[in-house]
């Protein structure tokens, strides 16, 4: 055989084993993210974030247009890695014997739209969903604020679930906001992040504070934090605090 023809016998053979090899790396992207996903809902249970079958985790499969998340209406102490569902960005089942959860459209839309996020997280959660209830934003009144939302907590449109109107409310919002937290008026919280831990942890920060800022207003009216000062502290958080080669995710919760 020819030098060129074994190169092009190399190539073919090459680009035969590359297809089987992708689908590999996906099915184990996949695995973890599932496995992940049952950790990060007992995460919300653990901070008190939902109740019954409310709420959801749903996380980016890397490289792909595909999402993990929660199935509809399955309690969390039932969840298993094998009962996670993935489905597509138009929102259809692509894997998984169970119905995906009826927010998984605002999920998908956020994900089509923001092509930095890999986590999205949706919690009722009761000091936040409080504010959303009044259709109020939180004002950025601490320093925790400052440094994980970067401002106050905006509040979105009402919308309806069922299709991707919530998706849309959330992303026209966080667009004009470094927050990676918004209340959805008469809803509750939507968080988003780098990957689902990230996007946990903003719904988790954001409870924390709902509930601060609510508690200071029984005192009386909550002094905000010029936004100078806002600043500084948003920009240390998110480039100085901690330690240095840590992952990503330990060091905040939106992608700059």
């Amino acid at each position: 055989m020819s030098e060129r023809s074994e190169r092009t016998t190399g190539t073919a053979e090459r680009s035969e084993r590359t297809p089987g090899t992708a689908q590999r790396t996906v099915t184990a992207a996949i695995t973890g993210l599932r496995a992940q996903l049952v950790d990060l809902h007992r995460e919300l249970l653990r901070w008190g974030l939902v109740v019954w079958t409310a709420g959801n985790v749903s996380a980016r499969v890397p490289g792909e247009q595909l999402l993990v998340i929660k199935p509809s209406g399955v309690s969390y102490d039932e969840l298993t890695p094998n009962s996670m569902v993935v489905c597509d960005f138009d929102g259809n089942l692509v894997e998984g014997e169970l119905s995906p959860s009826s927010d998984t459209a605002a999920h998908a839309y956020i994900y089509r739209e923001m092509p930095e996020i890999g986590g999205v997280v949706h919690t009722h959660s009761t000091y936040a969903s409080a504010w959303a209830a009044r259709a109020e934003p939180i004002p950025c009144a601490l320093t925790a604020m400052a440094d994980e939302f970067g401002g106050e907590i905006p509040v979105g449109p009402f919308a309806l679930i069922g299709n991707d109107d919530i998706g849309r409310g959330v992303v026209a919002t966080l667009s004009g906001h470094r927050s990676p937290a918004v209340l959805m008026r008469n809803h509750g919280v939507f968080a988003v992040g780098r990957d689902a831990r990230t996007a946990v942890q903003a719904a988790v920060m954001c409870e924390d504070v709902a509930r601060t800022v609510h508690i200071a207003r029984q005192l009386g009216e909550p002094v905000p934090i010029a936004q100078a000062d806002v600043d500084r502290l948003h920009d240390r958080y998110q480039n100085v605090y901690g330690q240095h080669g840590i992952p990503a995710t330990d060091k905040g919760v939106r992608p700059r």
